[in-house]
């Protein structure tokens, strides 16, 4: 990690035992497995047993999710083009998409797959969007087969790439990753365009073409759930999100009829999102927030979350070491 590689090269600038020490201990969430490492042992976990991957939309959601106790994250496109107040119509950059990746990926060493949309382009373009995305930490990512710009998967009006197309895309993704346990894992849109047969049929040339999982998007009953999954011999993501197309299913329910991997994208967005709405509709009318008292973080809760008393520990130390080696000169 970038942030980890400054903290050393700080404690080697400053060449004291004691910083040393109380540096790792304020770091010691981030001492982990190498992203080698982490990538292999995801690979391995998902061909046999599922996992739930909630949706962070910025870092302190993502420490939330380690602190409940999750094995990954999921990082929406949706959501961070929300958060951007923009629609998930493809208007992020790949630039913008790595800039809030960044922060996710340093604040927890949990393994993150992200939401790259259409791979931002084409086939040339998936390329160096991999090449970005790795770099950065990510465990994986998914593209999907609608054209550029697209639409949210669970809304009208989308369009495909050819099968051809998309194929080509997963083929330059495999041979970009320096790591070939970084997963590629190809979306689907097929179901709500051409219909549940050409889904299975795009989602088998997807697997010949190399992707490691597979990402049906907007099935619309759970018998498509179960037999989509009988029909692909690849890990299979399920996508939860609410207000959509697919009926409400458990990762219990999923994981049982073969599903490894389980996000619920935009969910946490959406319960913060009426959360605060509410909040200032009570402080336009009532001109405090008294009430919503017992339904905030505490300070100290967020202070314990990002960790705050060990780098304030570690500040006060590192001025109280200045200011004695100022007064021995």
């Amino acid at each position: 990690m970038v942030f980890l590689e400054t903290t050393r090269a700080f404690i080697r600038y400053l060449n004291n035992e004691w910083c040393s020490k109380t540096l790792f201990t304020v770091m010691k969430q981030l001492k982990t497995d190498s992203i080698e490492e982490k990538r292999k042992a995801f690979k391995r976990r998902i061909k046999t047993k599922g996992i739930v991957l909630p949706g962070a939309y910025n870092a302190l959601t993502a420490k939330q999710i380690k602190q409940i106790g999750f094995e990954g994250v999921y990082i929406s496109g949706a959501a961070l083009s929300a958060s951007a107040g923009l629609p998930d119509i493809g208007l992020l950059t790949l630039s913008e998409f790595s800039f809030f990746i960044k922060y996710i990926t340093q604040a927890v060493d949990l393994p993150c797959i992200a939401d790259a949309d259409t791979g931002f382009g084409e086939v040339i373009n998936v390329v160096r969007t991999v090449q970005e995305l790795e770099t950065i930490g990510l465990t994986g990512m998914h593209i999907e087969d609608q054209i550029m710009p697209k639409r949210c998967g669970h809304l009208a009006g989308k369009t495909l790439v050819s099968e051809a197309n998309m194929c080509e895309k997963i083929q330059a993704a495999c041979a970009a990753r320096k790591d070939d346990n970084f997963l590629i894992i190809a979306r689907t849109d097929a179901r709500s365009v051409e219909g549940f047969e050409s889904a299975i049929s795009r989602a088998k040339a997807y697997v010949r073409a190399g992707a490691d999982a597979i990402f049906p998007e907007a099935l619309q009953t759970e018998k498509e759930f179960e037999d989509f999954a009988k029909a692909i011999n690849v890990p299979l993501l399920a996508n939860m999100t609410e207000f959509g197309v697919s009926p409400m299913m458990s990762a219990k329910q999923l994981f049982k009829i073969g599903y490894k991997l389980v996000i619920f994208p935009v969910t946490a967005l959406r319960v913060t999102m009426k959360n605060t709405e509410n909040l200032y509709r009570e402080i336009k009318k009532e001109g405090a927030q008294k009430s919503f008292l017992h339904k905030m973080q505490t300070r100290q809760e967020l202070y314990d979350l990002i960790d705050y008393e060990a780098y304030a520990k570690l500040d006060k130390k590192a001025a109280n070491y200045k200011n004695k080696n100022n007064e021995s000169k």
